[in-house]
């Protein structure tokens, strides 16, 4: 494959894997039966991901109950009560919120990345949250003795473990999953808010040499949970020029359900680093259609009218179940429009002569 393609993460889980997941949270189903069923899924997820032809892939997130809350998950100093984030059809996502410090992750990425090694023949991608997403757990009110610049001097310093962790393991990228990106701007239009959770990513990713960025990622989108985004109205022009600032050597932009891919290419080639990679989005999870190997061939020759075919990859849109409960695409849908884009991509490079 010339023009590298990869999914961003998450895939739909299996009923049997949904049906353990509540027999565990309800105390009836043992850790380890729990365990031995969460590794099947993983296995079976990247059997099903390699047959397809991808060249990369994921554990599918099988065993994280978000693509946000893994690291919090089970840890005794949370209250329910987080930001609420709105979607369009009405329904909302609900974060947790730190009660008491210090901040600590109770889970690292890496140790889905080493479940996920054992069982692939070919290079795996970790996905990570964002600390730009994680800072959202401290609560406007403060904490009495534990102050917001303490809790962000952890949540760094944790991040970069979680980051470097993945690296140490042999993850062949480390994606930094930042969909509150777009969202920020619909909560706060002056930028600001995003202009801070730049300056935190930036912060935990000056950490890294040049060669470590170049294995590190960021994705961009407006979400995509129960069929529905959160951001999708916000202007991408307002986005994108801030986005490209992040110390990172590749950037997956969601584009295949943008109303005017030709003007958001305009912008990624106005902005993109030199010496960066942008994968576009040539699969929307959240239409219920696949997508045929010719529309995804199509897409990626537009996009390369505007972008360096040695600078271009493709992705799809969002994972196709971020939140562990989200069964609103099959694994069958899910898996044929990861064939199809593997398979347009190909027709892409053929068709460019790569």
């Amino acid at each position: 494959m010339t023009i590298p393609t990869e999914l961003i993460g998450s895939m739909p889980r299996s009923n049997e894997l949904l049906a353990a997941m509540a027999a565990f949270e309800a105390g009836s189903l043992d850790g380890a039966k729990y365990a031995a069923i969460q590794e099947q899924a993983v296995r079976e997820t990247i059997e099903t991901l390699e047959a397809t032809g991808s060249p990369v892939a994921t554990d599918g997130e099988q065993s994280k109950p978000s693509f946000l809350t893994y690291p919090v998950e089970g840890l005794s100093n949370l209250s329910p009560d987080g930001v609420v984030i709105p979607f369009a059809d009405g329904h909302t996502r609900q974060l947790p919120s730190l009660a008491s410090g210090p901040f600590r992750y109770k889970t690292h990425a890496d140790e889905y990345l080493r479940a996920a090694r054992r069982h692939a023949k070919v290079p795996v991608k970790q996905a990570v949250a964002a600390p730009s997403a994680l800072s959202l757990l401290y609560p406007s009110a403060g904490i009495t003795g534990y102050s917001r610049q303490q809790f962000l001097d952890d949540l760094a310093n944790e991040a970069e473990a979680d980051i470097r962790g993945c690296l140490d393991a042999g993850a062949h990228v480390v994606q930094l999953d930042f969909e509150e990106a777009r969202l920020s701007l619909k909560l706060d239009p002056s930028a600001g808010l995003l202009d801070d959770f730049i300056a935190l990513n930036n912060r935990v990713l000056s950490r890294f040499t040049g060669d470590e960025r170049a294995r590190i990622g960021v994705y961009t989108g407006p979400g995509a949970d129960q069929d529905s985004t959160h951001s999708l109205d916000v202007d991408y022009a307002d986005l994108l020029p801030k986005l490209f600032m992040l110390f990172v050597g590749n950037f997956y932009v969601q584009l295949a359900s943008e109303a005017d891919p030709d003007r958001v290419l305009r912008i990624i080639a106005d902005h993109l680093p030199s010496e960066a990679r942008v994968f576009i989005g040539v699969i929307d999870p959240i239409d219920p259609r696949v997508e045929t190997a010719e529309e995804v061939r199509d897409r990626v020759l537009l996009a390369g009218r505007y972008i360096p075919v040695d600078r271009l990859g493709t992705c799809d849109d969002a994972g196709f179940a971020p939140f562990a409960d989200d069964q609103s695409t099959s694994r069958q849908t899910a898996f044929a429009k990861i064939r199809a884009r593997v398979e347009g991509t190909a027709l892409a490079a053929e068709s460019l002569g790569l």
